[in-house]
């Protein structure tokens, strides 16, 4: 691990985590009304949930990242890093930690999806060697979770 982030124990998600997850995903607004942390949490814990990692520092919950593996793709979700720990190497060593898991269940590239006006995370997934693709996103909702005229991802 890097000397920029010594005191990080990465580890994977415990139940007991679930709330402090919860504020750290709102300090970083990454709660939306399309994306309830409570529902994503509950599914993450049914599908391969040693994916879901969290970095400690000081018993405290200051970042997470949440991975998974279709056989085909991996796909990164819910990279968090508290504000006040930022720009220290933590979200660096979450990302080695998710990639390293997904390369040694055989993974040949991971995916993973930013809004296009978040230009600071653009550049931050470009540090680390990953690339804009010349592909289209589409989704379809099999499910109404969104209340109606919100945004949808």
């Amino acid at each position: 691990m890097s000397s920029r982030s010594d005191h990080l124990q990465i580890r994977p998600f415990r139940l007991d985590d679930r709330q402090e997850v919860i504020r750290l995903w709102e300090r970083c607004a990454l709660v939306v009304p399309q994306n309830d942390p409570v529902a994503d949490i509950a599914c993450k814990l049914q599908v391969q949930p040693e994916l879901f990692l969290v970095g400690v520092m000081k018993a405290a919950v200051v970042a997470t990242v949440m991975a998974g593996y279709d056989g085909h793709r991996g796909w990164v979700n819910y990279l968090a890093v508290d504000p006040r720990h930022r720009r220290r190497g933590i979200g660096r060593s979450m990302m080695e930690a998710a990639e390293a898991k997904l390369r040694k269940l055989g993974c040949p590239k991971i995916n993973l999806q930013v809004r296009e006006s978040n230009g600071e995370v653009i550049a931050f997934y470009r540090q680390l060697g990953y690339a804009v693709d010349a592909v289209v996103s589409l989704g379809k909702r099999l499910k109404q979770t969104v209340p109606s005229g919100s945004p949808d991802r």
